[in-house]
């Protein structure tokens, strides 16, 4: 009887066994330095091939072999080495259940809480205030008044009010008169809380802060209100309930 081994070597001509022996071999470990990211054939595909796609921002590796993460603004796809491909969904690392899009998306919407214009936002302090948050908000917003009403229940932080009207003129109207009222948190908790308009401004009111909140709102593409932002530079669009916020306060106070 033939041994199994040499059956097999019968069996394969020799560009079979070529490529078998090619497979076998070890490939490079780039211990040193991985090969070059290849942007330019993923750019140069992608949009000939795609005229709809807005402008690639950044092209970088992801921790899987031969995919590459196509950043555009603040979304996130995937594509292969030469652009044939591409992919939208969540990446998972399946040995530690992380969601490393989400992981990625979250760094990428990160403001950095020093770089908030705080000059032209309303600041009000709860207990002690020690804990810090960022609001962009418009006055006509439903989901920021439910927010706000949600947000009565949490103690011992500092928030700073950015208005941002974005719903229409009287959404830029009624923010002019929360500004330019004597008492800016009352005439604020009052409208939004109790559906009490602030009185009128006055026509000599400096309201410029609040297309400088529009403008910055646009620069760090913040698209909707509420939008959140806490002391560790983490992104919340959207209204949360009240033990949310508690949850992320403590983790934005952490070590």
């Amino acid at each position: 009887m033939i041994p199994t081994t040499a059956r097999l070597r019968q069996a394969l001509s020799a560009a079979a066994l070529a490529a078998l022996a090619a497979l076998l071999i070890p490939g490079p470990t780039w211990a040193q330095s991985p090969p070059a990211v290849p942007e330019a054939a993923i750019r140069k595909n992608l949009s000939e091939r795609l005229p709809g796609l807005p402008k690639i921002d950044e092209i970088r590796r992801t921790p899987m072999a031969n995919l590459f993460e196509v950043r555009v603004g603040n979304e996130i796809y995937y594509s292969d080495a030469q652009g044939n491909h591409l992919i939208q969904g969540q990446l998972i690392d399946t040995r530690s259940r992380r969601d490393l899009t989400q992981e990625r998306l979250d760094r990428i919407n990160a403001i950095a809480f020093d770089s908030l214009p705080l000059k032209d936002a309303i600041t009000l302090v709860r207990g002690n205030g020690k804990r810090k948050l960022a609001v962009f908000e418009d006055p006509n917003c439903g989901y920021c008044k439910r927010f706000e009403r949600d947000l009565q229940k949490v103690n011992d932080v500092t928030v700073h009010l950015f208005l941002m009207p974005i719903l229409g003129p009287d959404s830029i109207e009624q923010s002019r008169n929360v500004w330019c009222a004597r008492d800016k948190v009352r005439a604020w908790s009052e409208l939004m809380l109790s559906d009490m308009p602030p009185p009128t401004a006055a026509a000599g009111c400096d309201s410029a802060a609040l297309t400088r909140n529009v403008e910055f709102a646009r620069k760090m593409r913040i698209t909707g209100t509420p939008t959140l932002v806490f002391a560790n530079g983490t992104r919340v669009p959207g209204a949360i309930g009240a033990a949310q916020v508690e949850k992320l306060l403590a983790e934005a106070s952490a070590p």
